[in-house]
């Protein structure tokens, strides 16, 4: 498999191929990722929640992506490494956003960056596509947005400012995205009109692709099932009784026995 880069992603569309996205924080789950061939990887400010254990994406730092994305890039091969912009290093002005998915690029190695938000961000898109820094845009619900909209039952869902939030994020030079929360008849519609890919979560079959954060499908965040999600293996039951096996052997002596010791 030969390594993935913006242009050939951005060319997937074209040829009919679909585009298989995960997230991953640290080297270990990169190289398996990676190894398992999806085509892109995005190191996520889902890490707030998922690494840190915060209710919101909102506390992640630019230095917080620039640690996880420089592990995630250690760890690839062949999979495009996006990191996320995290709230509020891109919204002051598109000099920040240079500043900050520069030093992401910089210091990671990372491929391209990806911020939220459609026309209110086509300026700064602008500004870091002629910068040479390249990016993905991510309408629909957009967690940064959070306090703003209050839930996710508040979040954007007429059609046509959708439609135009993609557009401008397309016109403004963003070589795709991310389609979040949006009903299949829209996404298929936004997916159509589009030349970029279309990478959908909870947005319907008819995107150009798909992402999910790993821990979600790999069934470790406990609770946690919306309605766009499948779990693809029950790991917190995995783990759990491993743990609990590992402890027992200990506390009953049985671990580490003759084979498992230095003679």
């Amino acid at each position: 498999m030969s390594s993935m880069t913006v242009p050939k992603f951005a060319a997937a569309k074209q040829k009919g191929r679909k585009l298989a996205m995960l997230t991953a924080y640290d080297f270990t789950w990169a190289s398996i990722v990676d190894a398992a061939g999806v085509d892109a990887i995005l190191v996520g400010d889902t890490l707030g929640m998922v690494v840190q254990g915060n209710s919101t994406t909102l506390p992640v730092t630019i230095d917080e992506m620039i640690y996880h994305g420089k592990m995630v890039v250690r760890g690839t091969q062949n999979a495009l490494v996006i990191v996320d912009l995290p709230f509020l290093s891109y919204q002051i002005s598109p000099e920040q956003a240079i500043a900050n998915a520069g030093r992401i690029l910089k210091e990671t190695g990372a491929a391209a960056v990806k911020l939220e938000g459609g026309i209110s961000q086509a300026k700064t898109i602008a500004a870091l596509t002629n910068a040479d820094i390249p990016v993905m845009a991510h309408v629909g619900f957009k967690p940064q947005s959070i306090r703003a909209v209050g839930s996710m039952g508040k979040i954007q869902r007429d059609e046509d400012l959708l439609l135009a939030d993609a557009k401008a994020a397309e016109a403004a030079g963003a070589f795709g995205i991310v389609l979040e929360m949006i009903s299949s008849p829209i996404s298929a519609r936004i997916t159509k009109e589009l030349q970029i890919p279309t990478i959908g979560i909870g947005a319907g079959p008819e995107c150009d692709g798909q992402v999910l954060v790993l821990n979600d499908m790999l069934g470790l965040t406990e609770g946690f099932k919306p309605k766009f999600l499948k779990h693809y293996a029950n790991l917190h039951e995995i783990v759990t009784k491993s743990v609990q096996n590992y402890a027992n052997d200990v506390r009953e002596g049985t671990y580490p026995d003759a084979d498992h010791s230095h003679q």
